[in-house]
């Protein structure tokens, strides 16, 4: 099993410690092998990750601002087993990762987001950042390499908690970052303590996007800053797509609000400051099948002969990037 005590250590004191007894469960449900049967297989491969000999440790270069990225001269042998392990989480999503000679090359080139925010929102450096559906924490570790004090992630699939895992015994097992397996509804209601929220490509899969909002908002300091990011449609105000079926290919689709609309709804659940900081329509660059996910991706989810669209006749896949505060 992981282990998360040193985390439980550095934060029974803190402005996190009324949460730690309910995360004990929340981890315990969350990484169940009763519940998720392929997680024995994954908890196998986590653990038969090599560790490093103290002269690899001596070479180690890690970078997080950047790319995430980790170096040092390895003997072959620990090289290949890293690779076999990493492989045996396939498929990974978010990325991409270099893992000393091992080139991650994920679904989704998250790093094509972070570049479009970064510069939009308040500096990270020494807040406390919560990255709500972090996925396996691509972006968390981004966060850390902006020097944020602490980061927090949490998603409900357990094969990301055990693929960041896998990465942090070489990113860093001591670094201010973890992600646990808990769904942004089952966060305490009363925990405003981030400097900083991030929630992106969650709000289209909630049922309602108000209580999401306003959950966001619940983690939130006075005057913490929220970064939303979600699917859009190209409309006015009020204006809000509710797709019957599948959207791309992608069940459990409900509200795709129009950019004003969103805005709106934000105003009405007590931000203040908000703006759209950038509108993008996903790009087969951006994500698509590789050897690390190796099932149907963007251009499948496309109509062949008109790539604005879906191939259920949607317009294409377009993310809005809006930042607002909470008001004091």
């Amino acid at each position: 099993m992981i282990d998360f005590s040193s985390f439980f250590e550095q934060n029974q004191d803190g402005d996190l410690a009324p949460w730690l007894p309910l995360l004990k469960t929340q981890i315990t449900d969350g990484l169940c092998t009763q519940r998720f049967g392929d997680l024995t297989a994954w908890l196998e491969a986590y653990r038969a990750l090599p560790p490093l000999s103290e002269s690899e440790r001596e070479t180690l270069n890690i970078i997080l601002d950047k790319s995430v990225s980790v170096s040092a001269h390895l003997a072959p042998h620990t090289q290949q087993a890293i690779e076999e392990q990493l492989q045996a989480l396939i498929p990974w999503r978010k990325g991409p990762y270099q893992i000393f000679d091992t080139f991650i090359d994920t679904e989704w080139r998250s790093d094509f987001k972070w570049d479009r925010l970064i510069d939009h929102i308040s500096p990270l450096k020494n807040r406390t950042v919560l990255d709500v559906g972090c996925g396996n924490g691509y972006h968390c570790w981004r966060m850390l390499g902006e020097q944020a004090k602490q980061v927090i992630g949490i998603d409900p699939s357990p094969r990301f908690i055990v693929q960041f895992y896998m990465l942090k015994k070489y990113l860093g097992q001591d670094a201010p970052v973890d992600i646990f397996p808990v769904a942004m509804e089952d966060m305490p209601q009363d925990m405003p303590v981030f400097d900083t929220t991030f929630s992106m490509g969650v709000l289209y899969h909630r049922r309602s996007p108000m209580d999401h909002i306003r959950e966001l908002k619940n983690t939130l300091r006075p005057g913490g800053e929220l970064i939303l990011e979600t699917l859009v449609i190209d409309g006015k105000l009020g204006e809000v797509l509710v797709p019957e079926g599948r959207y791309a290919q992608m069940r459990n689709i409900w509200f795709l609000p129009s950019v004003p609309t969103l805005m709106s709804w934000l105003k009405k659940c007590g931000f203040s400051d908000v703006r759209c900081v950038d509108l993008n329509q996903t790009s087969m660059q951006e994500q698509r099948a590789t050897p690390w996910m190796k099932f149907q991706s963007l251009a499948d989810f496309l109509d062949a002969d008109d790539r604005n669209k879906t191939v259920e006749g949607h317009s294409a896949p377009l993310r809005a990037v809006i930042v607002a505060k909470k008001t004091q």
